[in-house]
């Protein structure tokens, strides 16, 4: 059993899908992150960075329970423990890390800087949200000509790549693009959403999240308490 200590947001949908796609038996935990959950002792045990999701595998690679943090790493653990997800051939291995290192240091930070500025800036900054929502076309850009001519982000399978990318390419609105600009990344995106084990995915913890953030979730978002030294 896989403990997951989560919240519904794009970094906790890709463990929620790629457990679902895995069939693997997980309990999940939310970690409400409007409500500060994710600076108590008990989670930052799991988590040092105070970031969703973590889990914990009672049955670890030695037999023993293991705790692993960041979302890429995650997906790469339960991949391997699995063998599903990530090719064994070495080319299209890398491919796949090439592509999930892409969303981890590109596509999840650039996206994200372009929906705060554009939905939870106190104030409006034109520049910021000039500047990522450009990055955001171009990130998606760079995605659709990879589709172009590939099923798949990396390779000819789906893999740990695509569900890394995709919770990210949902909230497409709130990062001012639209899929009809990117008709191969939009086919790619169509195919995934339409996958049983995404649905699952992306519906867990989905009734706990509010509409809309009020002011003490934001200041436990984006406001002084997350710069506290614990």
């Amino acid at each position: 059993m896989i403990d997951v200590y989560s919240w519904p947001t794009p970094n906790g949908h890709k463990v929620h899908i790629a457990l679902e796609e895995l069939g693997l038996d997980y309990t999940v935990h939310g970690i409400n992150i409007g409500q500060g959950d994710q600076f108590t002792e008990d989670f930052l045990a799991i988590s040092p960075n105070n970031k969703i999701p973590a889990i914990v595998d009672a049955q670890g690679p030695d037999g023993d329970p293991i705790s692993v943090f960041e979302s890429g790493a995650i997906l790469m653990y339960l991949a391997e423990k699995t063998g599903m997800l990530l090719p064994t051939e070495p080319r299209a291995r890398y491919n796949t890390l090439e592509w999930l290192m892409f969303q981890m240091g590109g596509l999840g930070p650039m996206l994200g800087q372009a929906h705060h500025f554009r939905q939870y800036a106190p104030e409006r900054i034109d520049y910021g949200i000039n500047r990522y929502t450009q990055e955001a076309s171009r990130l998606y850009a760079v995605m659709d000509r990879r589709l172009a001519d590939h099923e798949w982000l990396a390779a000819d399978t789906y893999t740990i790549a695509d569900i890394a990318s995709y919770p990210w390419i949902r909230p497409h609105d709130n990062q001012g693009q639209s899929l009809t600009d990117y008709p191969h990344l939009k086919r790619w995106y169509d195919a995934i959403s339409e996958r049983p084990a995404v649905q699952r995915g992306v519906a867990v913890l989905a009734d706990s999240r509010p509409a809309q953030l009020d002011d003490a979730a934001k200041e436990q978002l984006f406001g002084a308490s997350q710069y506290q030294r614990r």
